[in-house]
Order: structure tokens, then sequence, then C-alpha cells
């Protein structure tokens, strides 16, 4: 049975939450610096400049190294784009968000943002963050989390863009790094970055957390062996980093409709020698703050009675959202409700004989990522592509307002063409950009956007081998 588009979500919005996704769209263009005054009069003012007026403006210089190139420059240009954003920086500053909506102070991480990052900066991360994401449905997911309050949102949006490129630097270095680069660093011959590679793929290698499977509304299930943790194996700096490492690769699991998750966390054996809270909370925060409306549903699966008192503490943490997607399930006839019994591993006393094994990073196998002149050349046309995508957006929103059906309808098709374009242009840059993962290597994931689940093959530097147990 085909998946059906979760209400709130791309092709399944009500006129109210299209409007609201519209001004939403408006107030993250003015802080990444363009020009939209002459849409925020309700389509009364003069017509929207052309393409070719924004798409010709030559990149700014490099300043770090992004999928578009770099950071902004200390230019006249950027001191103007800076100065466009006031505007939206004094209408938010005044609003409240003492009400439990600012669990995570992400107004101040807001404020501090539109300090540290120049307009261009932001444009450029949020367009990284994109990836191969319909970049609707990254904005629906943040403005579902905050109710539909569009200030609201865009401070969560653009604190996590803050916190993805200036504190976890989740692109430049997370994904960009990923497994091979911990199995360099663990063959150091300097301590503390042995230590970093060490620790980092141990997770790996035992498989505290995994990916594996969907379950019955087809959500990749993300599994977590709550016993293979120890708080003393690993720095939380090592732990952050696998957290974030997972979820990200999860994302790349994500095809339309399915925008979420399935959690497992198996109990089993669960001793306090097991018990940190640290991960906790960061996990917690990660899905609240960072990666919202990501989460299908959790399964606490096999808890014992110690583990009672602990979760009358963590359930405190929870935004009451996330809590009540939360389940605890006590045998394999409980798990089955939400996955079949035959997707089930044995492990989980399921049918499925599978198990996890880890397959090591192999030489050579980022040797695209050496290729940097093909990499720029495809930066350059996904900048292109979002410059694109971004006339276009307000060519279909200028005209939703001037209730223009025939040029609405023309800026929707076009505007569905380039969303695809720059998907599939995605996965044609990601070898360049992103380091081989497990889930590569085990022919999850197949390139091109592909994803298959259950791979009869695994693949290894471009071979076939038998092995998905």
């Amino acid at each position: 049975m085909p998946i059906e588009a979760a209400p709130g979500t791309v092709g399944n919005l009500t006129p109210e939450q299209e409007v609201k996704l519209q001004e939403f769209w408006i107030l993250l263009l003015k802080v990444c610096g363009i020009n939209v005054e002459h849409i925020e009069s309700n389509g009364d003012a003069a017509a929207p400049p052309s393409p070719s007026s924004q798409k010709k403006q030559p990149p700014p210089p490099k300043r770090r190294f992004t999928f578009f190139g770099g950071g902004g420059n200390d230019t006249a240009d950027d001191a103007a784009s800076t100065k466009s954003t006031n505007g939206i920086t004094n209408s938010i500053s005044s609003i409240n968000i003492t009400d439990g909506d600012d669990k995570y102070g992400q107004s101040k991480e807001f404020q501090q943002a539109l300090t540290d990052m120049k307009p261009e900066e932001i444009r450029l991360t949020l367009w990284n963050m994109v990836k191969q994401d319909n970049p609707d449905s990254l904005l629906l997911r943040f403005l579902r989390a905050r109710k539909w309050d569009v200030k609201k949102a865009l401070i969560m949006l653009i604190s996590t863009i803050r916190w993805r490129l200036q504190d976890v630097k989740v692109d430049n270095d997370v994904m960009k790094n990923g497994e091979l680069v911990a199995l360099e660093q663990s063959k150091s011959s300097d301590p503390a970055e042995k230590k970093k590679g060490e620790e980092f793929l141990a997770q790996m290698r035992m498989g505290k957390s995994f990916m594996h499977g969907v379950d019955k509304a087809g959500r990749p299930i993300v599994a977590i062996r709550v016993r293979l943790h120890k708080p003393s194996d690993q720095s939380t700096d090592t732990l952050d980093r696998f957290t974030v490492y997972t979820i990200e690769t999860a994302r790349m699991m994500l095809s339309p409709p399915v925008e979420t998750a399935c959690v497992v966390f198996d109990m089993s054996n669960f001793s306090l020698a097991n018990m940190d809270y640290h991960p906790v909370k960061f996990m917690i925060k990660c899905f609240e703050a960072n990666y919202p409306e990501c989460l299908g549903v959790v399964l606490i699966h096999k808890a014992p009675w110690i583990f009672s008192g602990i979760w009358n503490i963590i359930k405190g943490w929870l935004d009451p959202v996330v809590a009540s997607k939360i389940n605890f399930t006590k045998n394999v006839q409980d798990l089955e409700k939400f996955i079949p019994k035959d997707r089930i591993y044995k492990e989980l006393e399921g049918d499925e004989d599978w198990e996890y094994n880890y397959v090591e990073p192999q030489a050579g196998e980022n040797k695209t990522m050496e290729d940097t002149a093909k990499r720029d050349e495809l930066i350059k046309e996904r900048h292109q592509l979002a410059q694109e995508l971004q006339d276009v957006t307000v060519e279909w929103i200028s005209a939703s307002r001037k209730k223009d059906d025939e040029a609405t309808k023309a800026a929707v098709e076009k505007r569905t063409a380039l969303i695809e374009q720059l998907r599939a242009q995605y996965w044609v840059l990601d070898p360049y950009i992103r380091a081989t993962s497990l889930y590569d290597r085990l022919n999850v994931l197949q390139g091109g956007g592909k994803v298959d689940f259950y791979p009869s093959e695994a693949k290894v530097n471009g071979t076939a081998t038998n092995g998905t147990s």
C-alpha cells in the first residue's frame, strides 16, 4: 500500500499552511540578504526582479569550505545585505518566547547567528543543510515544531544553521571526514588524535547504534543497544560526534513521503553501569532543537524495573510531542505492532536472520573526494540551481499574493522541476563532499538517491560481495 503524505507535509498542506510556508520563506530570504520588499505588501508592489538580475551575481570569495565554496567577505555588497536583515532582526527581537518554546535558548543563538554570520554565510549554510531534501519539507519541519508560528520557526531554523556550521561542523567535518579519517586518526602518533579515532570507531565496531530495515510505516529503523554503552569508554565529544553522524546518515535514508524514523532502544541486559545522562540529554536536544519532526516512533524495549526511576527523570526533560511518540515494548509481540516479525532481527527474537557486523573502511574509498576540480564544478552548478530556486520561490509567492492563478501555476511547475533537479544533483555531488559510510559499503545507500534497506550484496570498493549479515 502506498504511503500517504502526512498532514502538514509537502503534498498535504491546507491553504492556511501554504500561506505560513510562504511567510516563512519571505522571512528566511530576508535574513539571507535577499531583497523581498516587493512581495511584503501582499503583492501590491512592483513585480519581482528578473531571475537574471540575481543569478549573475558572482559567488563570494572563499573563507571556509562549504558545498557552495565559502562564507562571506567584507565587501560593500555584503554590508548592504547585512543591513537588509536589520528590519527582521528588530521585529523578531520583540516577540515573547518565554512560553516554553525557548527551552534551549535558541532566541539568543538566533541573535548570535545574526551577529556572527553574514547573510550570505547563512544562505550558503541553509542550502548545504538541504542536501537531498525538498527545501519546503525542511522548512515545514520547523513550522510544525513551532505550531505554525513563523517567527518562532525562523528563530529555531537559524539557530540550527549556526549550530551545524559553528558548533558541530556537521558538513565540513563530521560527514566530510567520516569513518576513514577516524581510522587514520586511530593510527596517529599523536595520543589525542589516536584516542579520538579509536573511540569513534569503537562505537561503530560494536554496533552501539545502527540502522537496519524499516517498520510498518516504511520508516528507517535506528537501533540503540544500550547495554553496550559504558560512560568511561569514550569522551562526551566522541559520543556527540557519533550521535550526529548516526542521525545525519539516517537522514540520507529518508525518501518522500517518509520523513521520520523509528528508533528502538534495546534495553535488554541493561544495568546501572550503562546509565549516562549526557548522551540522553544530547539526543533529546538534537531531536527537539536541531532535527525537529524527525522522530516517528520511539520504542523502549525490555526496560528492566531499575529503569523506572531513571525514566521518571528523563520524561521530565521531554517535550510533550516527543513524549507522545514513546512506547514501551516488553516482547516481540509488542514490537510486532510497529515492525513486521519478518523484519525484526533475531537478536530481538524476530524471524529475520540478520546480525550487525561492521565492515571496515577501505583505503581509497574516498578517492572521488580528491577531485576538487570536479567538486567545485558541481558546487557551482548547485549554487546556480539554488539561485534559480530562490528566484522562482519569490515569483511563486508574489503571484500567489496577487491571486494570479496562471502565473502561480507556472511558478509552481517551474519550482517543482527545480526542486527535483536540486535533489538529483545532490546525489551527483554527494561522493565529492561526503565520506563513504558503513551503509555505502553495505550497499544500503546505493548512489543516486536509491536506498535498499535489505540488500542481497554488500559492496566494497565497487565490488559486490555476499554479506547481509
